[in-house]
């Protein structure tokens, strides 16, 4: 359990939903990391580190979801793949499964 940021309220820990969120993501647009974590801010109020989101990217990419390429300079821009779609739309289907009744 954590506690929400500038609240007392507890919730459960959402680190395990970052894939499924990142791939939700760059299936609108394609980003580099520093851009993933801001949208992912905007979504759970808190900002994910360097050190979370990074090994997240390098799994996805790993597992062919995801391609990465360079762009001015130092700059990686993240893209999903066909296989991340695919994975994706598994997901979602999964998540409405789950998740479905669980708000009235």
């Amino acid at each position: 359990m954590r506690r929400f940021v500038g609240g007392d309220a507890y919730c459960c820990d959402m680190r395990g939903m970052l894939g499924f969120l990142i791939l939700f993501l760059l299936s609108k647009k394609s980003m580099h990391g520093q851009e993933l974590a801001d949208e992912i801010a905007k979504r759970k109020g808190e900002k994910p580190s360097p050190g979370t989101i990074y090994p997240a990217l390098k799994s996805l990419r790993e597992m062919g979801f995801i391609s990465s390429e360079e762009k001015e300079g130092k700059t990686i821009v993240y893209s999903l793949t066909e296989r991340g779609k695919n994975a994706l739309r598994i997901a979602k289907r999964r998540f409405i499964r789950t998740f479905l009744g669980v708000f009235p």
